[in-house]
């Protein structure tokens, strides 16, 4: 497979880093940039055909703003980043090159790509799609091509009402002044792993906080999940298990399967 040269702007640690190993691990050539480390963007701009960018979400932008005019017609800029509508834009407006959105649908924790879930939202270009596809699909990473819009859409679900139930869950439980170390002894597997996913999730609050709010499609799912919780209060507030059931035997989908 052909070779190329990737400059990765915030590769020093998480998913940046992550990446830059597996490139390497390919024989492609890599160069990390972090707040202290690494070229200026100029430079990195001009020794790399691939700049990626894999900083936090809320500053994502800005840092495209910065390097995309650097960029030659011929080249590709990225990001990791789990929001693509935004990103995507400003990359657009921003350079004159090949644009790819890039999510990877997993942590820096993973050991390999294999049956990892990547999805990528094409902006402009045709030819480094194909190359990148084939790059991911190799390592036997699952690759989704969507539109930046559909793919936050997703996201608002996957992500946002995911995260959103968790900080209610721990929200919730500090609100009864119950401390985790006094239910251990009544866990159940299913709470223990919900527990372990609570710790995740209010070990960076930054991250989740920023996931939540810069999504645009996540208000439409509070809408919803604040309606769902209305519906089934009422349902315990006047001891309705039968109303309860019914309202879990339309959910169609998610029935055990026999």
């Amino acid at each position: 497979m052909e070779k190329f040269s990737f400059g990765i702007i915030g590769g020093t640690g998480g998913i940046g880093r992550r990446f830059a190993d597996f490139l390497r691990q390919e024989g492609h050539a890599v160069h990390v940039t972090g707040r202290r480390t690494g070229m200026d963007m100029p430079d990195l701009a001009m020794a790399c055909q691939v700049i990626v960018v894999s900083v936090p979400i809320g500053v994502t932008c800005e840092v495209i703003r910065k390097v995309g005019p650097f960029l030659k017609e011929d080249a590709l800029l990225m990001d990791l980043t789990s929001l693509k509508e935004e990103p995507v834009r400003v990359m657009l407006a921003s350079s004159a090159s090949e644009v790819i959105g890039c999510h990877p649908l997993f942590g820096p924790g993973v050991s390999s790509l294999e049956g990892q879930n990547i999805a990528l939202c094409p902006g402009r270009g045709e030819r480094w799609l194909p190359r990148l596809k084939a790059l991911l699909q190799g390592n036997g990473a699952r690759v989704v091509v969507t539109t930046p819009q559909r793919h936050d859409e997703i996201m608002a679900i996957v992500q946002g009402l995911n995260h959103l139930n968790t900080i209610a869950l721990g929200l919730v439980l500090n609100e009864t002044g119950m401390k985790p170390s006094e239910l251990e002894e009544f866990t159940t597997p299913i709470y223990r792993m919900k527990m372990e996913i609570m710790e995740r999730v209010f070990g960076r609050p930054e991250l989740y906080a920023e996931l939540l709010t810069l999504n645009p499609h996540v208000k439409r799912i509070c809408n919803l999940y604040e309606k769902k919780i209305a519906e089934l209060r009422q349902h315990i507030i006047h001891g309705d298990a039968g109303g309860l059931r019914a309202c879990m035997e339309r959910c169609v989908g998610f029935q055990e399967k026999p």
